[in-house]
């Protein structure tokens, strides 16, 4: 039979007594993580949200306690009232920060029983992850997720704290608006008022905070819900968090000093320490020396090293004339089984494709003909990567066009971006023998970059069109605008964008807005969209630019990704409380279902299936 709580007080939670609390009468309350049958002695291991502490239930002082213990299972609700006593020294359990005690219980009470769970959560790991969302109710008991909602609560409030300190106000923006283009589609909610039309949750706050600006606040942020219909993956979800904020006549580097102070406040919570400021990096140094716009600054970048070789070297290895010969460092494995070395060249031409050949640089140094060129090769790799030498253990791969295959015209950055794509897939497949993932302190293991200048637009192959490279708000460079360049070379122009990027993760995303209406209008003729279009779908807001707008900028940062990587976290799912599967199902509450036909008659909706 259960017992009901009475009267009774929690004194003292389950991860906070230590020896110096011996002989105190206590009251614990919490969930039975294991239980251990001596017969007479009864051990119960009760976990809260702050920790674990045995309890010890000894027929000869408390038979009733006792024969409540037998009846108690794992996951049980129970309270424990007793008295602290020390462990002896071959008792202490060093693994417990309550080891050094325990609870002799005079009293225990049975508050609510439970059935067999699924999987326990006492258990570190468990492989079965949709069973884990299904009863996410008992996975977030786990001590695991209890710390990365730890960390996630620090987190926020830091960021909070900060830029609350940095004379931000906090302000809402509504979940219900207008669908506007922000590259992914939009969730819709179908209104009951107003048959036939719709409201769009947002995938971003942009506009709000935009007019927040136009309105006077000067500083705004919000820890902001954003929606996106799109297709998952771990590091994606179609609801999520960001630390979003705008503030009125900045320069870029105020944006910059703003984000790296809640960061390194955030990181300072977290036990961690950041250095700031930040390196820098345009887009077109970012591909040229990593392939991506997102470069890992844990690993050498990419490097021409084309002057290492004779032009008799370049005929005879039929390397394409008058474009770059990129040399990657890789980590590991310079010697290889002949099973090991297949793999190898299977991944590389997976990657890359046949347009593109590979020398392997330690294999050329056994050649009698191609020695000398490998240690040139190699020199060239270290100083144009700013080493001394590149380590003997690190493999070297140069990579080239196949002769015939590419134009020499033809742009160079495709060459870097294949590149640098190559080079994350080795990175990652030789990760564990790799000296720049060692963990080597918080200097080391954070290696922050912003990277700025990005196109402003991008070929959409789709359409043949140009449209925008990060949202139809964002400034162009002024140079860009008054040399015309938007109408007579749209590939040239720069926008002010920029991102913070976290060994090669992007965390967020922000840029300079356009305050006046007419640059906007500006750029909305060259994405194609005729005044008419431009007015129906922004009419509200080219109204607003009309009263005094002032210049601004912005920033969006994901609290979801910052917390995952701060928590040692592999997907966003460990850090989000209630996550939808990579299906966008929720599992829990079984999301989505099918709706009455009163309330798709209520909404003038009728649905169709396939």
């Amino acid at each position: 039979m259960l017992d009901f709580l009475g009267t009774k007080q929690r004194t003292h939670n389950c991860g906070e007594l230590r020896p110096a609390n011996a002989g105190q009468a206590i009251t614990i309350m919490g969930w039975v993580n294991r239980r251990r049958d001596h017969g007479n002695l009864i051990f119960l291991d009760l976990r809260d949200r702050y920790g674990i502490t045995q309890v010890v239930l000894d027929k000869d002082l408390s038979p009733d306690g006792h024969a409540k213990a037998e009846q108690a299972r794992p996951e049980y609700v129970i309270c424990a009232t007793g008295t602290v006593r020390e462990r002896s020294a071959e008792t202490v359990n060093p693994k417990m920060a309550t080891g050094g005690i325990e609870i002799v219980a005079n009293e225990l009470l049975i508050l609510n029983d439970s059935k067999v769970p699924p999987f326990s959560p006492a258990e570190e790991a468990i492989g079965n992850e949709e069973l884990r969302l299904k009863y996410r109710y008992l996975d977030l008991r786990r001590p695991e997720m209890q710390h990365n909602f730890e960390v996630r609560h620090k987190v926020a409030l830091a960021v909070r704290e900060y830029l609350s300190n940095e004379g931000f106000f906090e302000v809402e923006t509504p979940f219900m608006t207008r669908s506007t283009p922000e590259g992914a589609r939009d969730y819709l909610v179908p209104s009951r008022v107003h048959p036939g039309e719709f409201y769009a949750l947002p995938q971003s706050p942009q506009l709000f905070k935009q007019i927040l600006m136009i309105s006077g606040m000067d500083r705004y942020f919000q820890i902001a819900r954003c929606f996106r219909d799109e297709d998952l993956r771990a590091d994606r979800q179609p609801e999520f968090t960001q630390i979003d904020l705008e503030m009125t006549f900045p320069q870029q580097e105020d944006i910059f000093r703003t984000v790296e102070g809640f960061l390194k406040a955030a990181f300072d919570v977290s036990g961690e320490n950041i250095e700031a400021p930040f390196p820098r990096m345009t887009y077109d140094e970012a591909i040229r020396q990593y392939g991506i716009d997102k470069p890992d600054l844990r690993l050498p970048p990419l490097t021409d090293v084309r002057e290492a070789f004779t032009a008799e070297e370049l005929v005879s290895l039929k390397i394409e004339a008058g474009l770059p010969v990129i040399a990657i460092v890789i980590p590991g494995q310079v010697e290889m089984s002949n099973t090991q070395r297949k793999a190898f060249v299977q991944e590389i031409d997976r990657t890359v494709g046949p347009d593109l050949a590979f020398l392997d640089v330690r294999r050329l140094e056994k050649s009698a003909d191609y020695a000398a060129l490998a240690q040139r090769i190699d020199a060239a790799a270290a100083k144009n990567c700013g080493l001394d030498r590149v380590e003997p253990e690190n493999r070297l791969i140069v990579l080239s066009p196949r002769l015939g295959t590419m134009a020499p015209a033809m742009d160079h950055l495709w060459l870097y971006k294949k590149a640098g794509q190559l080079r994350l897939e080795l990175a990652k497949r030789f990760q564990d023998e790799h000296k720049a993932f060692e963990k080597k302190g918080a200097a080391d293991d954070y290696r922050f970059l912003w990277v700025t200048d990005f196109p402003f637009f991008e070929w959409d192959e789709e359409t043949k069109t140009w449209t925008f490279a990060h949202h139809p708000f964002t400034s162009p460079h002024e140079d860009d605008l008054k040399a015309g360049r938007m109408e007579s070379d749209p590939e040239a122009v720069r926008a002010l964008a920029y991102d913070i990027v976290l060994n090669g993760t992007e965390l967020g995303s922000g840029s300079i807005r356009i305050h006046r209406q007419d640059v906007q209008q500006q750029i909305f003729r060259a994405l194609g969209m005729s005044d008419e279009e431009a007015k129906e779908r922004f009419g509200f807001f080219l109204e607003a630019l009309q009263y005094g707008t002032p210049p601004h900028g912005g920033i969006a940062l994901g609290l979801d990704r910052l917390v995952m990587i701060l928590a040692g976290a592999s997907s966003l799912r460990e850090v989000i409380a209630f996550p939808k599967t990579a299906k966008a199902i929720d599992l829990m509450v079984d999301a989505p279902t099918p709706v009455s036909d009163i309330q798709l008659r209520e909404l003038h909706i009728r649905p169709t299936k396939q």
